[in-house]
């Protein structure tokens, strides 16, 4: 019990610590956006594709909504979440679980 009292010491040096919190959310959510981007493009491409069946302003319509909403849906419901958790888990020092105090120290 004594050994998760002890403050974690990052493989990288001290120096990596206090950038950690902030440059693993920060990273997450460049990569996500990136993906969740491609995500809305395929959407957009997949009702630009539809124009014959089911009209052309009603496709452009149709494409660049449901290319937001793929967006902001994947952003507000997994991405910040997902931040949040990360920059906590970076933030707290006294962690309960064996697993996440050792692997904590990779990171």
């Amino acid at each position: 019990m004594e050994e998760n009292n002890n403050q974690l010491k990052s493989i990288w040096g001290k120096w990596w610590e206090p950038i950690r919190k902030w440059f693993y959310p920060a990273w997450l959510i460049y990569e996500t956006s990136i993906r969740f981007y491609e995500y809305s493009l395929g959407v957009n491409n997949y009702f630009i594709e539809q124009q014959e069946s089911i009209g052309e302003l009603f496709a452009q319509i149709l494409a660049i909504s449901c290319g937001i909403i793929t967006f902001l849906i994947c952003t507000f419901y997994l991405t910040i979440p997902t931040c949040i958790i990360l920059f906590k888990f970076f933030k707290e020092d006294k962690l309960t679980n064996p697993f996440l105090h050792k692997i904590k120290k990779y990171f």
